[in-house]
């Protein structure tokens, strides 16, 4: 049974125009521990993942991905010319994981953080609580309210 997740990335780095362009992508650079650690141990191949796209005006659900890879070493943490480099990290050890999504739908209507906020069913939604947590878990129920949401013509 899958399980569902939201994802924030900023639209000028990687929006979902870009992940339906690629068709699919790594999801790399996240160096936070707590999302760290569902990227690891919790988010797993099949999962669904809310699309969000931050630091824009409105922030907001731009469509879906799903999960085609699970949590493995983020190699970007290895590698001194990168901008995710962690000098603390080794192959032993290498601290951060990444996940692979592949494009399933960008959805007709955007659903901006705001909307998010006033749609009953959402109050308790970690994205609806000023998470800034840039990896979020997603209740059964609230990805179907946004689903209906973003599917709305």
């Amino acid at each position: 049974m899958p399980r569902y997740w939201l994802f924030k990335s900023e639209p000028l780095s990687y929006s979902i125009d870009h992940l339906q362009k690629d068709g699919q992508t790594f999801w790399n650079g996240v160096r936070n521990f707590q999302a760290r650690n569902l990227l690891r141990d919790e988010i797993r191949q099949g999962d669904q993942v809310l699309f969000y796209h931050s630091n824009t005006e409105p922030p907001g659900v731009a469509g879906l991905a799903e999960v085609v890879r699970s949590g493995y070493p983020d190699p970007t943490a290895l590698d001194p010319e990168s901008r995710y480099f962690d000098p603390r990290a080794s192959e032993a050890d290498p601290r951060w994981f990444m996940v692979d999504i592949r494009f399933e739908e960008k959805f007709p209507t955007y659903v901006p953080l705001g909307t998010l906020k006033q749609t009953p069913g959402l109050e308790k939604m970690v994205v609806t609580t000023k998470s800034r947590l840039s990896v979020q878990p997603v209740t059964p129920e609230e990805f179907q309210i946004v689903l209906e949401l973003g599917r709305e013509k």
